[in-house]
């Protein structure tokens, strides 16, 4: 029943409930994208689980946000289970065995898992502005923040870094506005209380150094097995824009870092986005567009995304057209909405003469779903009702025990662990406000010794003043000429507005 290439899901069945044939998950066409959905308790958690296990066994990476915990219990083999056993019995799955999974833990907070994080160069204006849910107007501050830091080779690692940079530009603001727009005090007061907000939700531990490796995301195992990277997502739900942010955040990481490969046997790396509707809530249309243009074009990178969502309407139409296999699991159909989705999630599947799939939809059992996947050409097979096959690991999650165990054997244990604070902005800026001040201090000193050394009356008026530059400001201009040069150039940034690196 299992065949190379190829991740088994289930078996399909005939009108008369008899079994039909195997489906299956090819993984030349897996980097064409997924959607897994269905109401709450129908078996959605199971088909990412499964789906992560066969991508494993396949030596795929992949990164998947656990956000009930279920999840976790991918590091450990199942145990035996009457239901189980019967669900690989009625699938006609004769070579069921269970088997635990080479997990790397992640959590953002650092209590579940290993630190993630992120600097603020590297996550962007665009990003950061739909993080802090600001206005236009404040958008338009903050990139002008970001522009100058970028030309000026400050380097923005953490929050007191962003802090500092926009008070900077408040005190310069006259000089930039005739340059770059407006930067107007109340604009740069509401990011920065904005930034106080982000902060009490956990942001300062996810921005600042050692910053997430991208290859530390697509290991594979000696005997050939890809990761699976588990994010620790219960607690950081309870911050759902931070949330969606971080993990768009990861998906453009990958389309900026990683190369181009073609049609390629398996993908690189899966990614799966749980509750995705998150990222598209409230969104900008520039954003959207932007996701859109990123599914689209990442899949030449070898990346696959699966998104999961309760209902196919929290995915915008220009992403859903993206998505090649589709895992449906069964959705009610009670109010208008409800009936809308069900018609919507039936008409985007290649029909079965078999049966009705908008009334087959309402009536599948738990662990049962519609499925179709793209075969040879990209073409979408014929849509089956499908008994999904049964996990080899655990189901429900680890202990505490157990998730510290495995977090301790991790391959990228110590690694980050402690926190870097290096010379960026925040310091930068504090050396070089002290400069001006030395700077004027000494041309005060200068001035009023000037002054005792000087007779006479006041009759020959007031002293004109001079159009050379202070010593504070030519202090000031060194220094920003020296950091400019030290860049060499300015900064690069891609589609959503991530720092390229490498360049």
């Amino acid at each position: 029943m299992l065949e190379d290439g190829k991740i088994y899901l289930g078996t399909s069945r005939k009108p008369d409930d008899s079994l039909q044939k195997p489906e299956y998950l090819d993984l030349k066409l897996a980097n064409r994208h997924g959607l897994i959905t269905g109401a709450t308790g129908t078996g959605k958690t199971v088909s990412l689980q499964i789906l992560t296990e066969g991508f494993s066994n396949a030596g795929v990476p992949v990164f998947c946000a656990d956000v009930k915990g279920d999840l976790s219990g991918l590091a450990m083999a199942g145990k035996g289970k009457d239901f189980l056993e019967k669900r690989a019995q009625d699938i006609g799955l004769e070579d069921y065995e269970y088997q635990d999974f080479p997990a790397i833990f992640w959590d953002l907070f650092g209590e579940q898992g290993h630190p993630i994080r992120t600097t603020v160069s590297e996550m962007g204006p665009l990003l950061l502005s739909r993080l802090m849910d600001l206005t236009d107007a404040q958008e338009g501050v903050l990139n002008i923040a970001f522009r100058i830091a970028d030309e000026e080779g400050l380097l923005l690692l953490d929050m007191k870094d962003l802090q500092a940079m926009l008070s900077n530009i408040a005190e310069r603001s006259k000089e930039i506005s005739t340059r770059l727009g407006n930067v107007s005090k109340q604009s740069v007061s509401a990011i920065q209380r904005s930034l106080l907000v982000l902060e009490e939700q956990g942001g300062d531990y996810f921005f600042g150094e050692p910053a997430l490796r991208i290859a530390d995301l697509m290991r594979t195992t000696r005997d050939g097995r890809g990761s699976v990277n588990i994010l620790a997502a219960d607690k950081l739900m309870m911050s759902p824009r931070l949330y969606a942010t971080f993990l768009l955040w990861l998906l453009s990481e990958l389309f900026e870092e990683l190369p181009e490969v073609g049609d390629a046997d398996k993908p690189k790396l899966v990614f799966f986005f749980d509750e995705a509707h998150l990222l598209f809530d409230g969104a900008p249309k520039i954003l959207v567009d932007r996701v859109e243009q990123v599914v689209k074009l990442i899949r030449s990178k070898g990346v696959g995304v699966y998104f999961v969502t309760q209902n196919p309407l929290d995915v915008p139409d220009g992403v859903l057209a993206q998505l090649g296999n589709r895992v449906q699991h069964a959705l009610r159909a009670y109010t208008p909405r409800e009936q809308k989705a069900v018609k919507s999630a039936a008409e985007t599947f290649r029909p079965n003469p078999d049966f009705v799939a908008v009334d087959t939809i309402k009536n599948l059992g738990v662990g049962e779903a519609l499925v179709s996947t793209l075969e040879k050409k990209g073409v979408p097979s014929m849509v089956q009702r499908t008994l999904i096959r049964p996990p080899q690991s655990r189901l429900g999650p680890l202990t505490k025990a157990e998730r510290k165990k495995v977090i301790g054997v991790s391959p990228v244990a110590g690694q980050y662990d402690d926190t870097l604070d290096r010379e960026s902005a925040f310091e930068i800026l504090q050396e070089r406000t002290e400069q001006q001040a030395k700077a004027e201090e000494a041309e005060r000193k200068r001035e009023d010794a000037e002054k005792k050394r000087k007779t006479g009356s006041r009759a020959r008026g007031r002293k004109r003043r001079s159009s050379r530059q202070s010593v504070g400001e030519a202090a000031m201009k060194s220094v920003t000429r020296s950091i400019a040069s030290s860049l060499g150039r300015a900064l690069v940034r891609g589609i959503l507005g991530s720092l390229k690196r490498g360049f």
